[in-house]
């Protein structure tokens, strides 16, 4: 069959379809990946055929203009439940979100993802979560459509809650920005708006069940399987480690896309500056930049793939990225979030904390003192390295991208 990926142009988010993609690719299916410009190299380099559709949006300039936006109520998706928002705050959420942000991510490449879909007629699409032109290209073209999560699915929970506060709301305040403006972009093409379109016939989810919520649609889960793009095991990954070997990794989209990191690196090594560990600064090479003297316990490395560091790792300091947090769970590794409010970090961290396996902290929350103690416990007490052994065991016993091919064959024909 013909299976046709659509993604955002964020590198991260690319990354999380390469496993399937490669699964689908090694079972005998024609697989291509549409982004954006942007992400051709991120595709290709991953040994994936790209579809670059559209013109690089805007969005990243955006929030580097206005980097106080991702602590914003309305970029918090994480508080989806009726005991957690009430209506006037989802509607502002909603009227905000679709023309900051859905709408700049994905008007620019819907005439041409369109247009490819009608000449190569996938059977199936599967999309990010918020590459609502994704499941445009799956109408258009009479596909089976899946969303693959890289994240928990907030979106279509809050999805659900607004629906149900919507109705009971009077007929004047019955306002639905999202529905409206997929409705606007679907009428060139002859069709309507409806819930299948925004959440497609089935949601993909890689997280385990103790950190997720239910999906708003048929939910397919898959193991986590981690691909950071370029990775080589370099010499000194080769030793064991002769301290606990604490890594600290903040990400690539903060640097590169929205103007910079949210915590200081300098801050989080001086904080362990005279604890009995290792730290591992994984960086890029504009943070390397900006960093000064190096503590004599750490030592600052870039051009390093997680999925190749964590396995020697007795904890984790990050950003809260999807990539990160799902690699160290692969890797049993526990974790410390030291994170925004943007998208489901916050419902994300909170599981994480229930089940013992991490902390979470905002990040205007993580003195030195916090995650010198949130260190020194993820290193030092049995606990959480028990709880993160207990997710990573979870996690392996979902289904492999492999074992997901058949359900979205199935999926693909019942279509």
């Amino acid at each position: 069959m013909r299976v046709l990926f659509v993604s955002l142009s964020e590198k991260s988010h690319v990354y999380l379809m390469v496993p399937l993609a490669w699964a689908l690719s090694a079972a005998g299916h024609d697989v291509r990946v549409a982004s954006y410009p942007l992400a051709v190299e991120t595709i290709t380099r991953a040994g994936l055929t790209a579809v670059p559709v559209g013109t690089d949006h805007g969005v990243h300039r955006d929030m580097s203009a206005y980097r106080e936006s991702q602590d914003y109520s309305t970029a918090n998706w994480s508080r989806c439940e009726r005991d957690q928002v009430d209506w006037a705050e989802l509607k502002e959420r909603f009227a905000l979100s679709v023309p900051y942000a859905f709408a700049p991510y994905n008007d620019p490449m819907i005439d041409d993802l369109a247009a490819f879909a009608q000449g190569w007629r996938p059977d199936l699409v599967i999309r990010d979560p918020l590459a609502y032109a994704g499941a445009l290209a799956a109408r258009i073209s009479g596909a089976a459509h899946a969303r693959l999560m890289w994240c928990s699915d907030v979106w279509g929970r809050t999805r659900q809650t607004y629906l149900e506060l919507m109705r009971e709301q009077p007929e004047a305040e019955r306002a639905d920005p999202l529905a409206d403006w997929m409705a606007a972009r679907s009428e060139p093409f002859g069709f309507s708006c409806d819930e299948e379109l925004l959440h497609g016939q089935a949601t993909i989810s890689t997280l385990p069940p103790s950190l997720s919520i239910p999906s708003a649609s048929p939910e397919l889960p898959m193991r986590y399987v981690p691909y950071n793009g370029r990775a080589v095991v370099w010499d000194w990954l080769r030793e064991a480690p002769k301290r606990p070997r604490v890594c600290l990794s903040l990400g690539t989209s903060n640097t590169e896309d929205y103007g910079g990191d949210y915590v200081s690196i300098p801050q989080i090594l001086d904080a362990l500056a005279d604890e009995d560990v290792e730290v591992v600064a994984a960086l890029l090479p504009a943070q390397l930049e900006e960093l000064g003297t190096v503590p004599d316990n750490a030592r600052a490395v870039h051009s390093v793939a997680l999925s190749t560091l964590l396995p020697s790792c007795s904890a984790l300091i990050h950003h809260g990225g999807y990539g990160t947090f799902a690699t160290a769970m692969a890797a049993g590794v526990p974790q410390m979030m030291l994170s925004t409010l943007i998208a489901d970090h916050e419902q994300r961290g909170g599981a994480l904390e229930r089940v013992g396996a991490g902390v979470y902290l905002r990040h205007g929350d993580a003195t030195v003192e916090k995650v010198r103690d949130g260190v020194r416990r993820l290193v030092g007490e049995p606990e959480p390295r028990e709880a993160a052994r207990r997710l990573r065991a979870e996690a392996e016993a979902m289904p492999s991208p492999h074992d997901l091919v058949a359900a979205l064959e199935r999926l693909a024909e019942v279509r």
